[in-house]
């Protein structure tokens, strides 16, 4: 059976860093997972999540994979094993040692050393972004802002995320030009607006001091062969992986 992978290989320009995203194509799971899920916190059947980490773990070639436990939150830790810590954002200066974001419209942020000493990641939804996910994950790391470069992964675009006011309200530590080019008022509803979660997150890397931000927004509501959406599928819906590694 083959085991070749649609993953997606974004260029940052370093040597001797690789990042890739899964898309949903190339696993085994079955309808609403179909097919490369790789939460294992969903409802999916074990066995197909164990498979299609597997598959995953081939088509990387790569010594150690770290997972997290997700929980929108801010911690930020050093990955060490694969043991699946609870955190939103971990960083590794080992080589061969992949750490991985899953998100089905959060945004993945990847940092990397321009001199590639070291590579962290972070799992940036609304909650993550109001609460400095960003800022965290870039106080453990071991580099200077000015000395990282940043790549923002497939999320929810901004035309189609609607939020109620207590999530722009989250950002009322930002000024009024931040938010406001950021969040946009929904023509469908009241009082709701359509939320830039890149926009936010590029934002919170300028004030914090890096400079060099890329990413070529791809939308994980639309892009529906592609990806997975938690907002457009709803509750259980699979996880795409965005991984980054020192190689």
């Amino acid at each position: 059976m083959s085991t070749d992978l649609p993953l997606l290989a974004p260029e940052i320009g370093i040597e001797g860093v690789a990042i890739r995203v899964s898309t949903r194509r190339g696993g085994v799971s079955e309808a609403p997972w179909d097919s490369l899920n790789l939460g294992d916190h969903v409802g999916d059947h074990p066995a197909h999540v164990a498979e299609n980490r597997r598959r995953l773990r081939q088509a990387l070639s790569v010594p150690a994979i770290s997972w997290l436990r997700q929980v929108h939150g801010t911690r930020a830790i050093e990955a060490t094993d694969e043991t699946g810590h609870e955190a939103d954002a971990q960083w590794t200066d080992q080589c061969g040692r992949a750490l991985v974001i899953l998100t089905a419209d959060c945004l993945p942020v990847v940092l990397v050393a321009d001199d590639a000493r070291c590579v962290g990641a972070a799992h940036a939804g609304w909650r993550g972004l109001a609460g400095g996910v960003i800022e965290a994950l870039m106080s453990e790391m071991p580099v200077a802002p000015d000395n990282l470069i940043a790549w923002l992964g497939p999320s929810i675009g901004r035309h189609v995320y609607e939020v109620g006011p207590e999530v722009r309200a989250g950002f009322g530590h930002l000024n009024k030009s931040e938010v406001d080019s950021a969040f946009t008022p929904s023509t469908a509803r009241d009082g709701y607006w359509l939320a830039d979660l890149p926009e936010l997150a590029r934002g919170a890397l300028r004030r914090a001091g890096v400079t060099r931000i890329m990413g070529e927004q791809h939308c994980s509501y639309t892009q529906v062969d592609q990806y997975f959406s938690h907002r457009r599928d709803g509750y259980p819906t699979g996880r795409m992986a965005t991984l980054v590694w020192r190689t």
